[in-house]
């Protein structure tokens, strides 16, 4: 299975960033990709609740939501849409950020909200309080694929290994991490979470990301890391995609996620112990 993995710079329009998404994904189908996986926020990168309440949608009405399942059709290809904002009927107001694994029918076979919520201050510049303007999921999500079972989560998920080991040990050989990384702790510990994490669980891991500077026409830019990998089940990166906007390839071979955990069967060794005290 040849896999595309998607870094993208969307702003906060998401009309505007849903043809560059449609012309990736075209041209990567075009060198063989046949499934395809895009970013945290494919549809709007926002710190802005203002802009976010004036252009997003329920998840019935998203237009992305509805091009996106339609472009998997039309090239028969499996898409993980990395996770797109949505609106919800909560009466806090509070948004989704919801991923969505489609067939190559257009279907929807898998939804995963994120669970764990981006609240961190980093520096006296640069702080993130996620959970004000989105609801967390509560139910970890394992999806059959041809090829495999894939384990979805999203971004900072990544620092939570025991979701990880969980979706693994339920049958995930392939993790997908869709995100958009702090710069800061991108540099600090991106691909070192992400080789972890395939190292601990004899996956493959996929992050799609988002990357660079991103348009806004309400509240401060964002800025993202970029560096979507794909990392074997050994932990090797075996696809990096700097910090452009594009895509790169990764040939998964399900051999390898059966021999990385023949040697190290680490996912089989748990024990029950007592404490901390």
């Amino acid at each position: 299975m040849r896999a595309a993995v998607l870094q993208l710079t969307g702003g906060d329009d998401p009309a505007s960033n849903l043809p560059v998404t449609l012309s990736l994904i075209r041209d990567a189908v075009a060198v063989g990709a046949e499934f395809v996986l895009t970013p945290e926020v494919t549809n709007c990168v926002s710190a802005s609740r203002a802009q976010q309440m004036a252009v997003l949608q329920n998840e019935a009405e998203d237009q992305t939501l509805a091009a996106l399942r339609e472009v998997a059709r039309e090239c028969g290809i499996w898409l993980l849409i990395g996770s797109l904002a949505l609106k919800t009927d909560d009466s806090d107001g509070r948004f989704a950020n919801r991923s969505f694994l489609i067939t190559p029918e257009g279907k929807v076979a898998a939804r995963y909200d994120k669970i764990h919520m981006f609240d961190v201050t980093i520096s006296d510049t640069e702080s993130y309080r996620e959970s004000a303007g989105y609801r967390p999921g509560g139910a970890a999500v394992l999806a059959p694929m041809p090829f495999g079972a894939l384990g979805l989560t999203i971004c900072y998920d990544l620092r939570f290994p025991h979701l990880y080991r969980q979706l693994a040990q339920a049958g995930a050989q392939v993790l997908s991490v869709p995100s958009a990384f702090s710069p800061v702790t991108g540099a600090a510990h991106w691909e070192t979470l992400l080789r972890a994490r395939a190292i601990e669980t004899g996956c493959y891991v996929l992050a799609p990301a988002q990357t660079g500077t991103h348009e806004a026409t309400q509240g401060k830019p964002r800025q993202t890391y970029g560096h979507a990998l794909a990392v074997a089940p050994w932990g090797e990166v075996i696809a990096d995609a700097g910090t452009d906007p594009g895509f790169v390839l990764a040939d998964l071979d399900m051999d390898a996620v059966a021999s990385a955990r023949q040697r190290i069967p680490a996912l089989t060794h748990d024990r029950v112990f007592r404490g901390p005290a």
